[in-house]
Formats: C-alpha cells, structure tokens, sequence
C-alpha cells in the first residue's frame, strides 16, 4: 500500500471526512465490481457498497494494515454481498468466472472436459447449494485460502474444504457430458 493511502486511511481513522472521500473514491468502482459478482444487480451491489464503507468507516479503529486495505475492504463487501444473497436466498450470477487453481494439489480434480463452455460452468455454479456455491466461489474466483474463507463464512477451515470438496464433486456431476453428448 502506498504511503498516500496508509496516510489516507490514518486520517479516516480520526473519522476525516474528506480523507473518507477520498478512500471511497479511490475504491468505490473496485469494490462494486467485486459486489455485482455475487448480487447481479446494481441497485443492490450500490447498496453493498455503501454498507460495506459504512461498516468499514465504523471498524476503522481495527484495521491493521496487515493486508491492504483494499484486501479487507473487499472482504467486507463479499460478507455484505453474501448477508445479502442469504437474505433473499437468491442465486449467484457471475459476471466474469476466471477459473484458476490456487493450489496445485487441486489442478487435476478440477479438469472438465474441453467441450464445456465458460458458460456451463457458470450456470452449474449457480445450481449449487449455497453453501457450496459460496465456498467455490471464493475459492475458484476470488483466490480465497481455506483459512480466510473460514473468517469470512464463520465456519471451521475443515468445514470449509469439506464443502470445496463436494461443491467440486456437485459441479462435476452437473457438467458430466452423457454418452449421447447432452447434459444432465
């Protein structure tokens, strides 16, 4: 983090406003991308936003620069957006799914066949339960560890892979292409 922000975020920390201008303008359009991928609506991902500067303009005091701001901002936002989804129980729809393995360990158990479209894949996400769903989610798009998907779903780390785990299995069966070349 630059010193400008570090200086930025000192000042909001003393509840300045203008120095709280300048912090959601730095990260405002940032944070509304990263909250449109799990609310789908930009009504309510402006909303998630504003909530999210609100909680973190409030929690300011236990920032500790340990990651970047912008990194524990994010996670207030994906909390908020999630609050949200549970809330209305509505399905995630994702803008943009960049499918990258985080740990090599997993690079093989997540090859799908070459045929399946960015698309399918999406939709078969979408059909996950949620608790699946989210944890794939910040898992395979986010690049979230088990530990900080743990933080942020308040469940154990082994809760955590446990539900990686069988989300995996879950959208592997939903994008087994049948002998006819259709899906289930």
């Amino acid at each position: 983090m630059n010193t400008l922000t570090i200086d930025i975020v000192e000042k909001c920390k003393q509840n300045d406003r203008k120095a709280q201008l300048k912090l959601y303008n730095q990260y405002c359009d940032g944070m509304f991308t990263v909250a449109m991928r799990f609310v789908k609506d930009t009504m309510e991902a402006e909303d998630v936003v504003q909530e999210a500067f609100i909680k973190a303009f409030s929690k300011m005091h236990q920032y500790k620069a340990e990651v970047t701001f912008g990194a524990w901002l994010k996670r207030i936002v994906i909390n908020k957006s999630i609050d949200l989804l549970k809330s209305k129980k509505q399905m995630m729809e994702l803008d943009e799914v960049h499918l990258k393995v985080i740990d090599s360990n997993y690079e093989d158990e997540w090859l799908v066949d070459d045929a399946i479209t960015l698309d399918e894949v999406k939709k078969a996400i979408y059909q996950l339960p949620d608790k699946y769903q989210y944890v794939v989610m910040l898992y395979l798009i986010e690049g979230y560890d088990h530990q900080e998907i743990a933080e942020i779903l308040n469940i154990t780390e082994v809760a955590s892979r446990t539900q990686l785990s069988r989300g995996k299995t879950k959208l592997k069966e939903l994008l087994k292409v049948s002998q006819n070349g259709t899906r289930y």
